[in-house]
């Protein structure tokens, strides 16, 4: 294993250069049970010291509390960070169903957003500022153009979009630079390869895979959906259902024999084949996992170094065959539901 300053850095779009793999800072607010505030900044500082420069947070998370923590690792290690985080969910996350979770896109509250987060996050510049849902009731030329400004105004370094089609992703690049597309993708999400990943590609534009993990799934550590909190939202999610769960237990272990004949862990694997994916499919992708825990931090950085064989990568992306369910109840919340 290569040293904690080895982490190789990658450039996605617009000359954004961050770490090869990032931090979704989501997991440090209870939507998969009870945090402890002291252990996640320690797991914060503790990804800085091991090369995971790239952190990822949203206004929503946690109410603006997730931006709060992350503005005490800002403190004293600003420099050392590439910072991202979100506007444009309105509501609560936790509520998934259909009509309960809206978005704006509007300019006035796109102007108003970044002033707020940068007042949480105590920083005067966020370096990747991402539309987190599209509000379909707005242009997307006109939620794009707002962001531009704050790119002028120095609020903001580089622009991202959160689960757009690729005929937005088209209409926004006219409008300005995208630095990246934030997406979910992973063994068993990979709605995104038919025509979003692809058009990003060929527009020069990078890809932030969220939950590549499965939201935990393909760990390999949740056996039962029993296994998970009550407060936890994925008991909501269609995969995460009794039914679904037991027969997307076959894609888990898939992963766990590849797993073993690597000499890694799940985690490693999920995260290794998204990187060989990306590849083939011509464009550079940071994943984002998320955790509580800096032992996994190190875990998850380790599947940098793993190399899969062609026939491990088929085995792989076989998986996906075997899933059952879709990744929202309401897909008409993310990309795949308006392709």
């Amino acid at each position: 294993m290569a040293d904690a300053n080895s982490v190789p850095k990658v450039d996605l779009g617009d000359e954004l250069t961050v770490s090869a793999m990032g931090f979704g800072a989501m997991a440090l607010t209870p939507v998969y049970g009870e945090v402890d505030d002291k252990e996640s900044l320690a797991t914060l500082h503790s990804s800085l010291d091991l090369g995971v420069t790239f952190i990822d947070t949203a206004n929503i998370y946690g109410g603006g509390t997730n931006e709060q923590l992350i503005s005490q690792l800002l403190a004293d290690r600003r420099d050392e960070v590439t910072l991202a985080t979100k506007f444009g969910i309105t509501g609560n996350p936790a509520n998934r169903a259909p009509g309960e979770l809206t978005a704006r896109g509007d300019g006035d509250y796109v102007r108003r957003c970044i002033d707020e987060s940068l007042q949480r996050l105590q920083t005067e510049v966020v370096d990747l500022y991402y539309m987190h849902r599209r509000d379909t009731s707005v242009p997307i030329e006109e939620t794009v153009g707002a962001m531009a400004e704050l790119v002028a105004a120095g609020k903001v370094r580089h622009l991202g979009l959160s689960e757009v089609t690729a005929d937005e992703l088209r209409a926004a690049v006219a409008v300005h630079p995208i630095a990246a597309v934030q997406s979910e993708w992973s063994i068993w999400s990979r709605d995104v390869e038919a025509n979003v990943v692809p058009t990003a590609a060929e527009l020069g534009v990078g890809f932030v895979p969220y939950s590549p993990l499965g939201r935990g799934f393909l760990t390999g550590t949740i056996s039962s959906a029993a296994d998970l909190p009550s407060t936890d939202f994925r008991r909501t999610m269609p995969r995460f259902r009794e039914g679904a769960f037991d027969a997307n237990l076959a894609v888990v272990e898939l992963v766990k024999a590849v797993a073993a004949q690597q000499d890694a862990t799940p985690a490693q694997v999920a995260l290794a084949w998204l990187r060989y994916r990306a590849e083939a499919l011509g464009i550079t992708a940071v994943p984002i996992p998320g955790t509580r825990r800096a032992a996994r931090v190190e875990e998850n950085r380790g599947s940098l170094w793993v190399t899969l064989t062609p026939e491990q990568v088929e085995t792989l992306d076989a998986a996906a065959s075997a899933v059952e369910g879709n990744r929202f109840g309401n897909l008409a919340w993310v990309s795949a539901g308006r392709e």
